[in-house]
């Protein structure tokens, strides 16, 4: 081992504390030093001195006179960076959003995998135009196995992709109807892909309603879904039929701007009319 480099565990210990206060202020807005140091789990000094360094960054900020400490827009920053990529995506993905949201006044999510952990993260959003709506602030991230999004987004990958993804899963209930056995997710996606939209209702939140469909590259493999939430007592069935429409219509128009062409042979997405199976 080098002299003078600390054990590497020290090096890893360092960085999750690092982390873990980062994560808390996103959590809590502004904090004191006690409160991020319960929260991060360390102790006050070892919060302080990393705080103190986060400062000089110019990553946190400390309001004289209460003391308490908060994020700057710097990590903001690195975050619109890293969706630079992204750009054409963002571009028409939201036409179809701003679509959805003017028809039914509900919040419109797109969300993309996250390439490492199972999740989804949301990248974009337009707000319910009611008080009481669900906030998916950007950046959530949420579990794939319980998401209308992250199903969508799985439904459409590659078989063996799938398994190494439901073989990673931690499915832990987090809502009254929240799947809990990978062989009923498993079960569902060919349903989801048939259908060409995903559901979940109270699966990832009590009260919550969400449908999602999915936004396609040329090899028509999902890059990212949209997603249109309601609580559930706004959610009227009667008009079931048009929200799946105008959702399977927008994600089509994004994923064929995108480069995506259905095969000849593939059957249009669409919803089931009323009365059909």
């Amino acid at each position: 081992m080098t002299a003078g480099r600390p054990p590497k565990t020290e090096n890893v210990a360092a960085v999750m504390k690092v982390f873990a206060v980062l994560e808390t202020l996103a959590e809590t807005g502004h904090a004191g030093l006690a409160e991020i140091a319960q929260t991060a789990m360390t102790s006050k000094s070892t919060a302080h001195r990393l705080l103190q360094t986060m400062v000089d960054l110019g990553y946190v900020e400390q309001e004289p006179d209460t003391e308490r400490y908060g994020l700057t827009l710097k990590l903001f920053g690195l975050g619109a960076r890293t969706l630079k990529g992204q750009e054409a995506l963002l571009t028409v993905a939201d036409r179809g959003m701003g679509r959805l949201s003017r028809a039914f006044g509900e919040s419109v999510n797109l969300g993309v995998m996250d390439s490492r952990d199972q999740r989804v993260a949301y990248i974009h959003t337009y707000d319910s135009a009611y008080a009481l709506s669900m906030q998916a602030p950007l950046g959530m991230r949420n579990p794939l196995y319980c998401t209308s999004l992250g199903k969508a987004l799985l439904a459409w990958r590659d078989p063996v992709e799938i398994e190494e993804r439901l073989a990673r899963m931690e499915f832990g209930p987090r809502a009254p109807r929240t799947i809990t056995d990978a062989a009923i997710l498993r079960a569902q996606l060919p349903e989801i892909r048939a259908q060409g939209y995903a559901e979940e209702i109270e699966e990832a939140e009590a009260g919550v309603r969400c449908m999602a469909a999915p936004v396609l590259d040329h090899r028509g493999r999902s890059i990212a879904a949209v997603s249109l939430a309601f609580p559930l007592f706004r959610f009227d069935e009667s008009r079931k039929h048009d929200y799946v429409a105008l959702l399977l219509e927008v994600t089509r128009e994004a994923s064929e701007a995108l480069g995506y062409r259905p095969a000849r042979t593939e059957a249009p997405l669409s919803p089931a009319l009323p009365g059909q199976p």
